[in-house]
């Protein structure tokens, strides 16, 4: 295992055959995902029907790539997305059977530095190119985790003088250099400098900053980037040194905060209410007294680049997630990228194993799929924790399904920590959805979804909201229709379709669909009896005029027009 500021690749095959190859790298980076090619390697952790499409859109995401196929077919696959350099994400081409580990994109990303460690994983040789890495055995230009490049521009002209035969002296400590190969004079004119003192940048002298400086501010202030900037230019220190702001828990929330740290580029972490000048000794407190520039910040330097994880804690993030109806193919990205940075993942266990397969280092919580709303609250103290949580529903979350739960036990609650969480609420496609697309368009024009469990609402209120609902004349998906505990309701319900509607009317029955053993069925409000259905069946009832008609291949293909009444000209 290896530890990398770089985010966790993406791994991705066409064939089975460079599976073996794609587990040992994912050894190396525990948080990555293996994608594979749909119908050819179910085997994978997340799966993929269109190559091109899904190479473009992780590299579009900044997210690294392992491409273990041809270096051609992965150059011009992303030839029409490429963006200038340095703003790119590391890729790189392995072969199937890992004999060959190819850098080709994110030179100043880190590509050779994976390029190293996978190599190195697989006992081969990696085929790095840049003149400067080959040279001196690291790219100056791109420093490792916890420490910043002053300036790209200077940067590369610094680099082209030492490729010519310009010697170095390094000023400031910096271990990683050590290890370098570089051409050192103490006389040279070129200077390697390390430090978090502000410097005018000079021709002569490449500029790194080590992240070791800590900001402590307040939740009142107006502009809090424009606050934390001029805090450290007025006590001289860089900005490109700052490597973590800290805040009371109380502002966890606070928009200002999180986007003055986006601004700044890092993390923004909370710790105990205080004065700025005690958060910062609460987080970093073998260091001296802090610099107290400005009213409502301190700053602290610690003498190596600051570990963000050991400071105080991170805002949790909770995301209430839709599978969909069961195939990866209908998640949305959204969806998928939740998964892949949770820590938790809660839900009924038959729907946490669809989300799956999962890393080693990812907790499931599962639990019976009647106890929501202790799931609900799990889930929050979890969060509230610091954590990255997911609450897995099927379909849509907000269709029958956990978003309401999770809301109404915030609702109730009256723990600040909770109402901090970073809440976000994914859809999904819903399982009417689903098996209306399947059949074609039974629910064109205007619809009544409901669900036929009486558990948490009266019987009388389902009749009562069906039978209007059939007055009106709508297209009607039937969630829930039937179970052991409730073998009459659907014979009831259909009782009380069947006086607003004929008995040709079209009923679509569509059973697991999105899964290996899905079933759709067109059959007429006259044929359709209780036993056709159960508790994994879909039943979309038709309006007056949804109407019939067959497919090329024999199957019947259903719609509601969106017209109502006489069909326009």
């Amino acid at each position: 295992m290896v530890t990398t500021s770089i985010k966790a690749p993406a791994i991705v095959i066409l064939g089975k055959g460079a599976l073996a190859t794609a587990r040992r790298i994912q050894q190396l980076y525990p948080q990555s995902l293996i994608y594979g090619l749909a119908g050819r390697v179910e085997e994978a952790d997340r799966s993929y029907s269109e190559f091109g499409a899904t190479l473009r859109q992780l590299y579009q995401q900044d997210t690294p790539i392992i491409a273990l196929c041809a270096a051609g077919i992965v150059i011009r696959t992303l030839a029409p997305v490429l963006l200038e350099k340095g703003v790119e994400p590391p890729v790189l081409a392995v072969a199937e059977d890992g004999s060959a580990v190819v850098p080709l994109l994110g030179g100043l990303g880190g590509v050779n530095v994976m390029a190293r460690e996978v190599a190195a994983a697989l006992n081969t040789a990696a085929a790095i190119t840049t003149s400067g890495e080959l040279r001196f055995g690291t790219c100056l230009l791109n420093p490792p985790a916890g420490y910043a490049l002053g300036d790209l521009e200077l940067g590369k002209r610094f680099v082209s003088d030492l490729l010519s035969g310009e010697s170095v002296r390094v000023e400031g400590a910096a271990p990683w250099l050590a290890q370098a190969q570089l051409p050192e004079d103490d006389q040279a004119q070129l200077a390697i400098h390390v430090g978090y003192a502000e410097r005018e940048p000079s021709d002569h002298e490449l500029l790194i900053y080590p992240r070791n400086v800590l900001v402590a501010l307040s939740g009142d202030l107006v502009d809090p980037a424009e606050a934390v900037k001029n805090a450290l230019h007025d006590s001289r220190i860089a900005v490109q040194a700052l490597g973590c702001l800290l805040a009371s828990k109380a502002e966890m929330a606070s928009p200002a905060l999180h986007a003055a740290a986006e601004s700044l580029g890092v993390p923004l972490r909370f710790t105990a209410a205080g004065t700025p000048a005690e958060m910062t000794q609460q987080a970093l407190p073998q260091l001296l007294p802090p610099l107290t520039p400005a009213a409502g910040i301190a700053i602290a330097v610690a003498p190596q680049p600051l570990e963000v994880q050991q400071i105080g804690c991170a805002r949790g993030r909770l995301a209430v997630i839709g599978l969909g109806p069961g195939a990866t193919d209908f998640m949305i990205p959204a969806v998928k990228a939740e998964l892949a940075r949770a820590n938790d993942v809660l839900g009924y266990e038959t729907y946490v194993r669809m989300a799956g397969p999962f890393r080693a280092d990812q907790v499931l919580h599962c639990t019976d799929n009647r106890e929501e709303m202790l799931r609900a609250r799990h889930a929050f103290e979890l969060a509230a924790e610091g954590r990255s949580v997911v609450v897995v529903s099927s379909g849509d979350p907000g269709v029958f399904a956990m978003a309401a739960a999770v809301l109404e036990a915030l609702h109730d609650s009256d723990n600040p920590d909770w109402h901090r969480v970073d809440l976000h609420i994914l859809p999904g496609v819903s399982a009417s959805l689903a098996t209306a697309a399947l059949a074609g368009a039974p629910l064109g024009h205007d619809f009544c979804v409901m669900s036929l469990s009486d558990n948490l609402k009266p019987w009388e209120i389902i009749e009562k909201r069906l039978d209007l609902a059939c007055q009106a004349d709508l297209a009607l998906a039937f969630y829930n229709p039937i179970s052991r505990s409730r073998p009459w309701q659907l014979g009831r319900a259909l009782e009380i379709v069947r006086q607003h509607r004929g008995p040709d009317t079209p009923v679509t029955l569509g059973r697991d669909i999105g899964r290996p053993a899905q079933t759709l069925r067109v059959i007429t409000l006259g044929e359709l009896t209780p036993e056709q259905v159960d508790m994994r069946t879909m039943v979309l009832v038709g309006s007056s005029l949804t109407c019939v008609f067959p497919r090329a291949n024999g199957q019947p293909w259903v719609y509601t027009p969106r017209w109502y009444g006489a069909k326009p000209a």
